[in-house]
C-alpha cells in the first residue's frame, strides 16, 4: 500500500460550511389539457480534495496510482456537472396511465456535455427507451456523495431498452451498446491504469436479456436478478467467435427499526462485465483464436444511521475479477490488468430544511493488478444540492 502524510483540508470543509444559506421550492406541477406534467432537478454543487493521485469528477478506482508509480499528490476539483435536470408527464390512455419522462444532467464524457440520463415512457406494463437497466436495483445500493456507485453492486446504468413487467417480475430486451462505458471484449491492456483496450471488431449481435423478481415484507425489500448475453468478435473474415456471457446478482435492504437501515448485494458472473457495477475487468478477452469470458465477483455491506436532522452512512465494496486464464495469454500488459478494487465510504448527509441537502464524506479506494501490484487513495468530498 501507498504511504500518503495526513492533511486534514479544513479550508475545504470550510467552504462547504459557508453555503448553508438558501430557501425552499417546491417541483412545478402544471396540467396542458389531460396531461399532468411535472418539473423537477437540482443544483449541485461537488467540491473534492484528493489526498493523492486525483481521481477526477466522479472519483475512478482506475485513476489510483500503484506503489511503483510516480505523480502528484493533492488535487482539488470543484464542479456543478452532477446538477439534474427533468420532466415527468401522466396522461389517461383507455383506462390505463401513460407515463413518460426525460431528464439530462451535464456529466457526459465526465463532466461538462448534456447527457441524456432518462427517457422512456410506459403504458400498460409496457415500458420502452432508456433508464435503469433491469438488472439489479438502485434502491439497495449504499448513499454515498462519489458521483461514481460503490463497486460490487448491479450496474447504476441506463440503457435502452424494451421491458414488460407483471406483478414482481420483470423481463427485458436491452441494448449491447455500453454508450457511456466501455464494456466490450479486451485485446490488451493500459500500463498506467490498467484498463483494457477493445477490439475493433467487437460485434453487437444480439441484445442482452435481463430478468428481475424484486419484492419487500415488513420493512424487508429484497431483488433477484439475472442477465444473458452474446460477446462476439468477428472481422468479416476468418476471425469469427463468440461466447456466452451471464451475471446474477442478490440484494436486500432491511429497515432496522426507525433510525437504522442494513444493506447488502452480491454480484457474480461470467461474462458480467459492467453489468455489476465497477467491475475491475472486461467481460471478456480475445487472443486472436477464441472469446473467453472473465469471472467476476463483488458484493456490498452498508448500513444507514439517523442521526439529528440527517443519516449517516458505512459502506464497504468490493469487485474481484479471475484473471488466471487472462494472465497466461500474450496480450499486451497483460500483467498490469485490473484486478481488485475496494472502497470503504463514510459520511453524513442531512436536511437543515425542505429541499435542501449537505454533505460530508470521507473514502479510502484500492486498486490491485494482476501482477499482485496496489495501490490506495483518500478522497474528501463536501456536496451542497438545491432540489426542487
Amino acid at each position: 500500500m501507498s504511504n500518503f502524510a495526513y492533511r486534514p483540508p479544513l479550508i475545504f470543509f470550510a467552504s462547504v460550511s459557508c453555503l448553508l444559506l438558501a430557501a425552499s421550492a417546491q417541483a412545478i406541477d402544471f396540467d396542458v389539457e389531460n396531461t399532468k406534467v411535472t418539473l423537477y432537478g437540482f443544483a449541485k454543487l461537488n467540491m473534492i480534495y484528493d489526498a493523492d493521485a486525483d481521481l477526477g469528477n466522479a472519483g475512478n478506482n482506475r485513476a489510483i496510482r500503484l506503489d511503483d508509480q510516480k505523480g502528484s499528490d493533492g488535487h482539488t476539483t470543484i464542479h456543478a456537472y452532477h446538477s439534474r435536470l427533468g420532466f415527468t408527464t401522466a396522461t389517461p390512455v383507455q383506462g390505463s396511465t401513460l407515463k413518460t419522462r426525460m431528464e439530462i444532467d451535464w456529466f457526459d464524457e465526465g463532466g461538462g456535455d448534456a447527457r441524456l440520463r432518462h427517457f422512456y415512457g410506459e403504458w400498460n406494463n409496457i415500458l420502452a427507451g432508456k433508464t435503469w437497466t433491469n438488472f439489479g436495483t438502485v434502491e439497495t445500493g449504499p448513499k454515498i456523495i462519489n458521483v461514481r456507485p460503490a463497486p460490487g453492486q448491479s450496474k447504476v446504468g441506463r440503457k435502452a431498452q424494451l421491458r414488460y413487467s407483471w406483478n414482481n417480475w420483470h423481463v427485458a430486451l436491452e441494448t449491447p451498446d455500453p454508450e457511456y462505458y466501455t464494456d466490450e471484449v479486451a485485446v490488451g491492456f493500459n500500463a498506467n491504469s490498467g484498463g483494457y483496450q477493445t477490439s475493433s471488431d467487437y460485434k453487437e449481435g444480439l441484445p442482452d436479456l435481463t430478468l428481475r423478481y424484486q419484492n419487500a415484507w415488513n420493512g424487508f425489500s429484497y431483488a433477484v436478478s439475472g442477465m444473458v448475453r452474446q460477446l462476439e468478435v468477428d472481422d468479416g473474415g476468418a476471425n469469427d467467435d463468440s461466447a456466452v456471457g451471464w451475471g446474477l446478482n442478490l440484494a436486500a435492504k432491511y429497515a432496522l427499526g426507525e433510525r437504522v437501515t442494513l444493506r447488502a448485494e452480491l454480484s457474480h458472473g461470467d461474462g458480467i462485465g459492467e453489468y455489476m457495477q465497477g467491475n475491475p475487468s472486461a467481460p471478456a478477452y480475445y487472443d486472436g483464436d477464441k472469446v473467453e469470458t472473465i469471472k467476476a465477483t463483488g458484493g456490498i455491506l452498508g448500513t444507514s444511521v439517523a442521526i439529528g436532522p440527517g443519516e449517516a452512512h458505512l459502506a464497504y465494496s468490493i469487485t474481484n475479477a479471475d484473471l488466471d486464464d487472462l494472465k497466461k495469454t500474450d496480450l499486451p500488459n497483460v500483467d498490469a490488468a485490473n484486478k481488485r478494487f475496494e472502497n470503504v465510504y463514510l459520511n453524513y448527509i442531512w436536511t437543515p430544511v425542505k429541499n435542501i441537502d449537505y454533505g460530508l464524506e470521507t473514502s479510502y479506494q484500492t486498486r490491485k493488478v494482476a501482477d499482485g501490484r496496489d495501490g490506495d487513495a483518500l478522497r474528501f468530498q463536501g456536496m451542497v444540492r438545491y432540489r426542487f
